[in-house]
């Protein structure tokens, strides 16, 4: 039985508002649990969008978080389809796009990220495409198994992880792949020139074709439809669809227009800190949208991948009910193409560490890289090498300085790592 006298209203229906909603009911919460998506579908989970769903391997309702029943099980009060327009704090309520309000005691807002668009001629042709939602993923399936069948050509503007797994997916349908990067190599403000290279070899082992150092400049078609594509440098390549993977950025409109802190450029984000606790105390916000006073990095930190939000969706939840909440998670993300699988743990962007560390085969794609600043991890990559994500992450989190050489030494086990 739900207890109406206080109502916590969670904003945005992706993995983070889902998790939210399920540890407030899973913590003792009795009261109203009001869910608030602008997209008609339940609460799903993106990573299937660019992997497996995409390649046809998994079927559409394995995406999503909960079956539609467990909401009505659980007491949740779900708006699909309806966005939430307006963020009034002085009256602590939310007004919908169908002019329905809804009032909240605390308010969660995990709204997420949204592409970034392309800002060249012929971005209104039939077949640009985007990849965030799954209604982009069922039509990107589509189009790709017609491509296949064509042997048509997709470019792709970006070589990032959303890229690089779409042009894995292209290819697995026998479609024609050209990615156009400004960067000299994939995942260069990711994992570096050191390992970039190693992406580029494995796509190009596949087929794919690159386009290093040039962005795209026009989507040229004719009858609406997309015919080839223009880069600064001025080339040209034929193509029948074109998929913009140029990143993506939060969204964060209700709650800048409401008056709520953010956070300042390139990352952007709904300010929050180690609690998940916006600069308004009985507004909290999680996932893709949040960027976290991280504890454990030092710095405030915006992260887009799936972890962030299975965890800190929860963690928000338990922030909202009182909790002792202190989010400094290691960032988490993975990654799977062709017959490589990977995961990446840590936070070393550009410029933050001095040497890079392999132990294992990387020419075999059988190996662990890692970041190190003043000897110290900030980040590792497994790729095909699998159960290290414990350790580590221990390694990144307790700061200690190891010695380079043992690191990269197969033959010394990794939980023994620690320079005297």
């Amino acid at each position: 039985m739900v207890d109406a006298h206080r109502t916590f209203v969670i904003i945005g229906g992706g993995l983070a508002g889902a998790k939210a909603a399920e540890t407030l009911r899973a913590e003792g919460f009795t009261g109203r649990v009001i869910l608030i998506g602008d997209e008609r579908d339940h609460p799903y989970e993106r990573p299937p969008l660019s992997k497996g769903y995409l390649m046809g391997a998994d079927e559409r309702d394995s995406v999503f978080v909960h079956e539609p029943a467990w909401y009505a099980g659980a007491d949740i009060e779900l708006h699909l389809g309806q966005p939430a327009v307006q963020l009034d704090r002085e009256a602590k309520s939310v007004r919908l796009g169908d002019g329905t309000r809804v009032h909240y005691d605390t308010l969660l807002l995990a709204t997420g990220a949204e592409p970034r668009r392309l800002d060249v001629p012929g971005t209104g042709l039939a077949g640009v495409h985007h990849l965030r939602r799954l209604a982009h993923a069922d039509k990107l399936r589509g189009r790709l198994a017609a491509l296949g069948k064509e042997n048509g050509h997709l470019v792709i503007a970006g070589a990032g992880w959303i890229g690089l797994e779409v042009a894995a997916a292209a290819r697995s349908y026998g479609a024609e792949v050209t990615v156009v990067e400004p960067e000299p190599t994939p995942l260069h403000t990711v994992l570096g020139p050191e390992l970039g290279t190693l992406f580029a070899d494995l796509h190009r082992e596949h087929g794919v074709r690159f386009h290093f150092g040039a962005r795209l400049t026009e989507i040229a078609g004719r009858d609406g439809m997309v015919q080839h594509v223009r880069t600064d440098d001025g080339e040209e390549h034929p193509a029948h669809d074109v998929l913009a993977a140029i990143g993506a950025a939060p969204r964060t409109a209700l709650a800048e227009a409401s008056g709520l802190e953010l956070a300042p450029s390139p990352g952007g984000g709904i300010a929050v800190d180690a609690s998940l606790r916006t600069s308004d105390p009985d507004i909290f916000a999680a996932g893709d949208a949040a960027a976290v006073q991280h504890p454990l990095v030092g710095e405030r930190l915006r992260v887009e991948h799936w972890a962030n939000a299975l965890n800190s969706g929860p963690a928000a939840a338990r922030a909202m009910l009182g909790r002792e909440i202190s989010y400094d998670r290691v960032p988490y993300f993975f990654s799977d193409q062709y017959d490589v699988g990977m995961e990446y743990s840590g936070y070393a962007p550009p410029g933050s560490y001095d040497q890079v560390v392999c132990r294992g085969d990387v020419g075999k794609r059988e190996f662990i890289a890692f970041w190190l600043r003043d000897d110290r991890v900030l980040a590792g990559l497994n790729v095909n090498v699998w159960d290290v994500t414990g350790p580590v992450q221990e390694l990144i989190r307790s700061g200690d300085a190891v010695d380079p050489h043992a690191l990269a030494d197969p033959g010394v086990p990794l939980t023994a790592l620690k320079k005297d």
